[in-house]
């Protein structure tokens, strides 16, 4: 077995992302103040540590917070620069509007200004809307491979608040300026809804009640998009009426997401998907994804998308598309099932992913599973999903880890491949 080791060892919640958590030099992994992924709300601290010595710095932390918000979490790296962006609850949270899903919004934060945590989607709650804004809550932000745009999902506030839509920000060329009220924020991003989803969509069609838990696709030679892509799952019924999870497509033209001012939508209802921006079906799979919860991955030649599906022993195994032909094939037929979302290295030939209480790695190209730990019960419980390093020579990941106070924390434990 590899040999993993604390990288962290402060008493608070050391949480990583899903994504994105290494800076764009590998030597600093960004992570948030959680003990318990469902804590945002709770939560005050964003940090940063060392990759290699352990030191720990303080990026953000929350004035004023409560119990009730307003709470940071699920932190990213940019691919080029030295930011981080990270979920940020409303302000004005209290006992009687506390930090949810559809009251949040995004900040930055540049390690060579840590005094300033700059709003990235701009949040307009009062009509005429402003257009680039929102008026619900952003959520698991990921930047494009370029750094240009952000990808995230979205609840509206005011309505449909439990419909789950994938959105796409856009650096401003000058910040978003709304009216100054409770609820509301300017932003540097212009923000667009980029998955049209339908409360009752038709059985057997291509309509989605829910789109969620994307990634970026990179235009290559290889899939001849003539844009980067937000690939996402989308919920879909069959020609039975069953919920299937489907892989969606949607080319992201900033001039598109622009051009339509009157996407940011009326009163009564959500924000529209600008004209001329549509997501395309890419998988027409026989049982479709995985229900358990997972972010879609890409390689970095655009080929192939990666994902988790169900074996007929419901047991969760890899799967991965082909970008070009939307053939969904099964990659692996695991005695076991994973349970934690996958990552996938710089180099796109491994994966991994936590099982059976243990981290793995598949490479692809010799079709070979390595289990890396050996924890035994006693050991704390490994949360989340492992990371590899920018260069791909370790992983990072997270673990119930028992202080001298006789309290569980969760650190980041690295193991050098």
């Amino acid at each position: 077995m590899n040999r993993d080791e604390n990288l962290t060892r402060s008493l608070e919640g050391h949480t990583l992302h899903h994504n994105n958590v290494f800076s764009k030099s590998g030597e600093w992994i960004v992570f948030d103040g959680r003990n318990d992924d469902t804590k945002i709300g709770e939560t005050a601290v964003i940090g940063i540590v060392n990759a290699y010595t352990g030191e720990e710095r303080l990026l953000y932390k929350v004035p004023n917070q409560t119990v009730y918000g307003p709470g940071v979490g699920a932190a990213s790296f940019h691919p080029k620069e030295d930011k981080v962006i990270f979920i940020h609850g409303l302000p004005d949270a209290d006992e009687h509007m506390p930090y949810a899903i559809s009251r949040r919004t995004a900040k930055i934060v540049d390690l060579a200004d840590l005094g300033t945590a700059l709003d990235a989607d701009a949040r307009d709650i009062e009509y005429p809307y402003l257009p680039g804004s929102l008026r619900g809550g952003t959520h698991s932000h990921c930047w494009s491979p370029d750094g240009t745009m952000v990808s995230f999902t979205y609840n509206d506030e005011y309505v449909d608040r439990d419909i789950r839509m994938v959105g796409v920000m856009v650096k401003a060329d000058s910040m978003l300026q709304v009216d100054k009220m409770g609820g509301n924020n300017d932003g540097a991003y212009y923000s667009a809804i980029v998955s049209d989803v339908k409360r009752n969509p038709l059985k057997g069609s291509d309509e989605i009640s829910k789109a969620f838990d994307e990634c970026w696709l990179p235009a290559t030679a290889v899939n001849g998009l003539k844009h980067d892509a937000v690939v996402f799952q989308g919920n879909t019924l069959n020609s039975q009426g069953e919920v299937i999870t489907e892989i969606y497509l949607v080319e992201i033209d900033k001039q598109q997401l622009l051009a339509d001012i009157e996407a940011v939508g009326e009163k009564g209802e959500r924000p529209r998907v600008p004209q001329l921006v549509v997501a395309r079906r890419l998988t027409r799979s026989e049982n479709g994804l995985s229900d358990f919860r997972h972010w879609l991955r890409t390689s970095q030649d655009g080929k192939y998308i990666y994902a988790l599906g169900k074996d007929d022993k419901g047991n969760n195994q890899l799967v991965r598309c082909e970008v070009d032909s939307g053939n969904l094939n099964y990659l692996s037929d695991f005695s076991f099932s994973i349970n934690s979302p996958i990552n996938l290295n710089p180099q796109s030939d491994a994966l991994t992913f936590v099982a059976q209480g243990q981290v793995y790695v598949f490479y692809l190209l010799k079709d070979s599973l390595v289990r890396l730990t050996d924890f035994g019960n006693d050991d704390g419980e490994v949360v989340g999903v492992p990371s590899f390093s920018s260069d791909g020579k370790f992983i990072v990941f997270n673990q119930f880890v028992k202080a001298n106070n006789n309290r569980w924390y969760i650190q980041i434990k690295k193991l050098t491949l």
